[in-house]
């Protein structure tokens, strides 16, 4: 039986990992895989360092697709894939990979994931997080300097030339593809309480011939 293909988009800091880890914990009666788009970054380390840091990394251009397509069929079809691991400090592709088992639900989550027509058509049910502009500012000016070794002037640099610039241009965009939109970031249980209710009625659905039900229905 085909997998169901749970894609999770929205803008830097809007809470999609929140939402998709949520959704995992509530699937706790199916085998849940989870891969982050962010692992599917090209790898730039052939570039010189202070180059790759002047990279647009809120481009779709910046993304192996290829490889996420790739690895996205094969946990479709019920192989395990070995996914990259992305170093967000030096900005390369890490040496390690991780071993994503084949599993009944498979849950994606990047900011430009609706972007590509191709991963759409992958996914079963696709899910938009929403939060205000200010408030994924502040999450991510704590994850970045927390996390990956930026300076405030860092983060609001590149916020100010290329995030907020991408996310208008692509990710905003990228809404009308969703079947589920989450407004108030990743903190709406009422939110994920009906997505998990939607995915459990695609699961309990026959899904003959590795073929799920129609695609599109609001929750």
């Amino acid at each position: 039986m085909k997998p169901l293909i749970i894609g999770i988009a929205g803008g830097t800091g809007s809470g999609k990992s929140t939402v998709a880890r949520n959704v995992a914990k509530a699937l706790s009666t199916s085998s849940v895989a989870f891969i982050d788009m962010d692992a599917y970054y090209r790898n730039f380390a052939h570039v010189p360092l202070e180059e790759r840091r002047q990279i647009n990394w809120d481009h779709p251009d910046a993304f192996d697709w290829e490889l996420l397509l790739t690895q996205l069929s094969a946990l479709v079809r019920g192989e395990a894939i070995d996914k990259p691991v992305y170093d967000f400090v030096s900005h390369t592709r890490s040496a390690q990979m991780v071993r994503i088992p084949a599993a009944e639900v498979v849950v994606i989550d990047g900011i430009l994931l609706f972007t590509d027509a191709s991963v759409r058509e992958l996914c079963d049910v696709k899910v938009f997080v929403d939060a205000d502009a200010d408030i994924r500012l502040i999450r991510r000016i704590r994850r970045d300097v927390a996390k990956r070794g930026r300076t405030l002037d860092d983060v609001i640099d590149q916020y100010l030339t290329t995030v907020q610039p991408m996310h208008l241009q692509f990710v905003e965009p990228s809404k009308r593809y969703a079947d589920v939109i989450v407004p108030r970031g990743g903190h709406n249980p009422v939110a994920i309480e009906m997505i998990v209710a939607k995915i459990g009625r695609r699961l309990a659905a026959p899904r003959t011939d590795g073929v799920s039900e129609s695609k599109g229905t609001p929750a």
